[in-house]
């Protein structure tokens, strides 16, 4: 079927008015039309009906099938694609947005297709389309989702670890502290879910009825995550000098679950970021950090979300010399990020899926496809170079300079 054969098949679709399939809107001025098109990009992505098939929302187009004229500019699409960076839909599901002719006017066709990682939550809230409309997933089609995901192939983060079993996992961690920031409360309180629908929910383990651990739930929830996933940690070194031989200051591998991994890493960064006194290019003297905070928070993070998880004994390796902060993770860069495009605004892909979902809820990830701007701009402000990426297929190395006086 060619271009203009599929742009015929899918305004075909969208006259024969709203189905499990296909969703009509008229704009995106509002916050509520924007909240009810992210209700459907993610039901569209849980595909509750299994049907395999691409899920459409058709904007500038009323309720009645007419098309209402709206313009479609570059700034809208924009304005549609950066639903990605909010976080608000996580796992990120694939959609894309094109232009099309319908009824001789201009729409803008969002294609959403069917996630292998549901169930898919928005805002906290798993939303589900069974026929022309998009509800809140009941606790059965929680079930559904999560038993569907068992059959198709998962990301390394979702992979299952028959080798553990839920005793292996915090559960009491889970129930007080990530539940809370993962679900949003009238789910919460909603009856019917068990502990272990709501772990298989999460994508902490493999079956609502029991099941497996999965890497996510190791990491996030583990007693100890090294044991099941042997590279899960963090070297730490702290070295006197310009070069790996020379003295070290300090030296300490970071263990635990992934938010005493960030806590405890960037403790150490608190710990040894001098502050500096500049006396002699302005009128007062003026303080700064050899390093912005920020900047070195958002770089290690990249680390943590993108590295390579199962295959390695490799940890995360910040070696901080005296010139510089050496940031490396096992695992090149993946999808379509490659050696010529890393780095680049706006190229990016998720080799964990599920655990920006999970670094989201514990706070700490607020946007994503952010953090190299938001680093190198950090950076920038106060005085240090941009970050440098080494990528290599096994690793990604980030060096960070020092400012100087």
């Amino acid at each position: 079927m060619d271009a203009q054969q599929l742009d015929h098949a899918f305004a075909a679709l969208i006259q024969s008015g709203e189905s499990f399939r296909c969703e009509r809107k008229a704009d995106f001025s509002s916050k509520d039309n924007k909240d009810k098109i992210c209700q459907t990009i993610c039901a569209f992505a849980n595909d509750i009906s299994d049907s395999g098939q691409l899920g459409i929302i058709a904007l500038g187009v009323s309720n009645d099938g007419t098309a209402t004229g709206l313009e479609i500019t570059d700034a809208l699409e924009s304005a549609v694609l950066n639903i990605r960076g909010e976080g608000k839909i996580v796992p990120l599901p694939s959609f894309v947005v094109k232009q099309q002719i319908y009824a001789g006017k201009a729409i803008l066709r969002i294609e959403v297709a069917p996630s292998v990682s549901t169930p898919v939550k928005f805002d906290g809230r798993i939303w589900v389309r069974p026929g022309n409309s998009t509800r809140k997933a009941s606790s059965e089609d929680e079930r559904r989702l999560s038993d569907k995901r068992k059959h198709k192939e998962q990301p390394d983060d979702c992979q299952v670890l028959s080798h553990q079993s839920i005793s292996d996992l915090n559960l009491a961690y889970f129930k007080t502290t990530y539940l809370p920031q993962a679900i949003a409360r009238d789910v919460l309180d909603a009856n019917g879910r068990t502990t272990e629908e709501q772990l298989a929910s999460t994508k902490m383990t493999s079956d609502p009825a029991g099941g497996f651990p999965t890497v996510l739930g190791m990491l996030c929830l583990g007693w100890s995550p090294s044991d099941a996933v042997p590279g899960d940690y963090v070297q730490f070194l702290r070295i006197d000098g310009k070069d790996i031989t020379d003295p070290i200051m300090d030296d300490a591998p970071i263990h635990g679950n992934l938010d005493d991994l960030i806590r405890g890493t960037e403790a150490k960064f608190t710990a040894h970021n001098q502050t500096a006194v500049d006396l002699t290019t302005a009128a007062k003297e003026q303080r700064f950090l050899q390093y912005p905070k920020i900047a070195l928070e958002q770089i290690f993070r990249n680390a943590v979300l993108h590295r390579l998880y199962l295959g390695t004994h490799s940890p995360i390796r910040v070696y901080w010399y005296s010139d510089r902060i050496e940031i490396t993770n096992p695992g090149g860069p993946y999808g379509v990020v490659n050696k010529s495009n890393f780095g680049n605004p706006g190229i990016t892909d998720y080799r964990n899926p599920n655990l920006a979902e999970a670094m989201r809820n514990l706070g700490h990830v607020q946007r994503f496809g952010v953090g190299i701007s938001t680093a190198n701009k950090a950076l920038a402000d106060n005085g240090n170079p941009s970050v440098e990426f080494n990528t290599e297929q096994g690793f990604v190395q980030a060096t960070i300079r020092r400012r100087l006086p």
